[in-house]
């Protein structure tokens, strides 16, 4: 697969940045409405305190609630593991669970956090369940899910590779992800290598509104004229 590909440096510097820094940044280029290209409340960061995970999008779609015809577990698809690999690193697997009620059971609890992270994974996104958190923090793979589930159920991947819905996000194979405590987004690879210094200014103007606000010299007059080339 062929995708656009940041520099290690432009990588770096993206995971110093805050998610909201970046939906800033992304928002001040007008590629994309406003209102979508990000996570909406349904999905949430496991582990708040980890500082931010960016990676390209390697999608699958699940089901975890109904038991098959016959036996009791599904054939396990580990064809998909060549799908991740083939998306550059580092990786953010996306998970759709296309149940009626997502989440009943967790494709990725300790064992599946372990093999991803063997395969270049950084973090899990999905609208369904996760679980085994301390296994996943203990190796700081970072998880964003919908729900925690006790139980696996009939957690199994029945496609991958294709267009995923994750919390209203739309995501592509080789999307480049960006999150942390606030949630995940989507950085476009059109303006990808530019976002770290369009933040670089947005976090400069931000101090100063900031300071200004916290100063005892602080007025209306002031802060209006400050914040007029803030749009």
């Amino acid at each position: 697969m062929s995708v656009t590909r940041l520099s290690p440096v432009e990588l770096e510097r993206l995971t110093r940045l805050d998610s909201c820094t970046v939906a800033n940044a992304v928002e001040s280029f007008g590629v994309r409405l406003r209102n979508t290209g990000f996570t909406n409340s349904s999905v949430h960061s496991i582990f708040p305190d980890f500082p931010p995970a960016v990676g390209y999008a390697a999608t699958a779609r699940i089901r975890t609630s109904a038991p098959p015809m016959e036996g009791h577990n599904y054939y396990d698809r580990t064809d998909w593991w060549n799908h991740i690999l083939s998306i550059p690193s580092p990786r953010v697997v996306a998970l759709e669970d296309v149940d009626a009620t997502p989440g009943i059971g967790s494709l990725v609890g300790e064992i599946h956090a372990n093999i991803l992270h063997a395969l270049g994974c950084v973090a899990v996104v999905t609208n369904g369940a996760v679980r085994d958190l301390q296994a996943a923090r203990a190796l700081r793979f970072q998880m964003f899910a919908g729900n925690v589930s006790v139980s696996h159920a009939y957690a199994h991947v029945f496609e991958f590779g294709g267009a995923v819905t994750v919390g209203g996000m739309k995501v592509l194979p080789g999307d480049l992800l960006h999150g942390d405590a606030h949630g995940v987004l989507k950085v476009p690879l059109e303006i990808a290598d530019k976002v770290a210094d369009v933040s670089a200014e947005i976090i400069r103007k931000e101090k100063q509104i900031i300071a200004l606000c916290q100063s005892a010299d602080f007025t209306l007059d002031k802060l209006r004229e400050a914040v007029k080339d803030w749009k």
